[in-house]
């Protein structure tokens, strides 16, 4: 049996998720709705930077620090506001948002487009 493609594996989970604009992010970001999560690798925030008032959980560990019952949750995570999710180019985002919901988490979408596209477009950015 051949391997499904990671293309493909995006393109069916983006049918089944919430995706978010930029500019939506942006003004629910400035009203404190949401709690936005970059998901991307560690090297890529100290090389890239990420969007100021977003939290860093590895995409490796979202189940695990989500889920009130697991010995390594974040009590950051036990919130009423949407969490929404994402990484460089909206595809580990998206995958990441159907295995949320796909363990029942409800209040979750991604970003759009992906912090290469909210960088690219001069959205605010912070090293460190």
């Amino acid at each position: 049996m051949p391997i499904t493609p990671v293309k493909e594996l995006v393109a069916k989970a983006k049918e089944e998720i919430e995706t978010l604009s930029q500019t939506e992010i942006e003004t629910l970001l400035a009203e404190e709705e949401i709690l936005l999560v970059d998901i991307r690798d560690i090297r890529e925030l100290k090389r890239d930077g990420r969007i100021p008032g977003a939290i860093h959980a590895p995409r490796g560990m979202l189940e695990f620090w989500i889920d009130p019952e697991s010995p390594y949750h974040k009590p950051v995570f036990a919130t009423d506001k949407k969490i929404v999710l994402y990484c460089a180019s909206a595809w580990r985002s998206a995958l990441a948002v159907k295995t949320l919901k796909d363990i029942g988490v409800e209040n979750i979408a991604e970003m759009a487009d992906g912090f290469s596209a909210w960088k690219a477009r001069g959205g605010p950015v912070e090293q460190g």
